[in-house]
This record gives structure tokens, C-alpha cells and sequence, in this order.
């Protein structure tokens, strides 16, 4: 039994080893791999981003740090208050932003979801008025002291607008988010720690 396990262990000890070129090269698959899957989960299904404004307080502050679904929407229609992130049309990069027009950045904007397409829209009275109906906002820390419309939605549109009504460069200066610009919804918070949680309307 003695000879047997002594044997067994010089087989082992003689094994050939797989050359070092090999292992580098299973690590650099297993890397593009873990880079594609990635790269695709980033395009098509989700994706970080973080808050660079204050146009959303007090719902979201600077530097929060969201998950972005860019999935759902796609099978079922936006609400009315549900927080996006889009591509700005034109109009915004013009009105939002100083500077020559070639240095203009074109950055993805994030706001709340008012107004969806054939309604009537228009604010006064520190109110917006959905087909002449006003609408309870309880996300908002002030009212806003601008006047707006009426106006109608476009179909495969929606009216955005920051819950710093006030201090936020949004669909009341630039017009409609055609829905093709929606990158996705914002649904989850996970930095900073103390606010870690579901985004809710």
C-alpha cells in the first residue's frame, strides 16, 4: 500500500505542467469576455450615472449615483413622474449652455417625466395644469414662478421637467423630448450610502 501511494505521488510530482503562455492566454479570454459582457450590459440594459446639477433637488443631489434601466421602458409607456435620463434635442444644447456653439457639449440631461403625448399642458399659479386639471407634486421644494402654454404634446413625446422648478433648464425653455432620445429610467440610488434606495415618482 506504501509503494502504491508513493507512486501515485511521483506520477503527480511528474505531471506536465500547462506552459505559462497558455494560462496568460486564458486570462486575457476570460478578460475580453468579462469587457464585452460589460460593454454590452452598459449599451443595452443598464447603465451608472451620476448627477452633475442641482436641477433635480431635492429628489436627487449632486453627485448622487443612479442605475439606469434601459430596458423597461421599451415594453411599457412612461408615467407621468417617472425621472429619465435623455439626449437633449438641439434647442437645449443652444439655450442651456454659453460659449461658442462648436465647444457646446450635447450630455445626456435627466428630468422628470410631466407631461406624455396629446395632453394639454400648461403651468400657472405655481400649478401645472394637465387638460386643465392642476396635478399634487409632492417632490418639489418650490413652487414655480414661471408661466408656461398651453401647449399640446407631440405623439412620441413628452414635456420634462427639473423638481428644481425653478433653477432648471428643461422642456418649459426648449420644447418636447422626442421618445427615440430616452436612454432610460432611472431607478435606483446606490451612492452616497445614506441615501441608498429605490427612485419612486
Amino acid at each position: 500500500m506504501a509503494q502504491v501511494n508513493s507512486k501515485e505521488s511521483s506520477d503527480n510530482n511528474n505531471s506536465p505542467q500547462p506552459p505559462k503562455e497558455i494560462i496568460w492566454v486564458e486570462i486575457l479570454k476570460t478578460l475580453g469576455l468579462s469587457a464585452i459582457l460589460a460593454f454590452g450590459i452598459r449599451t443595452f440594459v443598464a447603465e451608472a450615472r451620476y448627477i452633475p446639477s442641482k436641477s433635480m433637488v431635492p429628489t436627487l443631489q449632486v453627485d448622487d449615483r443612479l442605475i439606469i434601466d434601459k430596458v423597461s421602458y421599451h415594453f411599457k409607456p412612461l408615467q407621468r413622474g417617472d425621472i429619465v435620463v435623455f439626449m437633449p434635442p438641439d434647442e437645449a444644447s443652444v439655450v442651456c449652455t454659453t460659449g461658442p456653439r462648436s465647444q457646446r457639449s450635447k450630455d445626456a440631461y435627466i428630468k422628470r417625466v410631466i407631461g406624455l403625448p396629446g395632453e394639454k399642458i400648461e403651468v400657472k399659479q405655481g400649478l401645472v395644469f394637465i387638460n386643465d386639471s392642476p396635478i399634487k407634486e409632492t417632490y418639489l421644494d418650490s413652487v414655480p414662478e414661471y408661466q408656461y402654454g398651453p401647449r399640446v404634446v407631440p405623439q412620441d413625446s413628452y414635456l420634462v421637467l427639473g423638481d428644481n422648478r425653478n433653477n432648471s433648464c428643461d422642456s418649459h425653455y426648449w420644447g418636447f423630448v422626442p421618445r427615440e432620445n430616452i436612454i432610460g429610467q432611472a431607478i435606483v440610488r446606490f451612492w452616497p450610502l445614506n441615501r441608498v434606495g429605490e427612485i419612486t415618482p
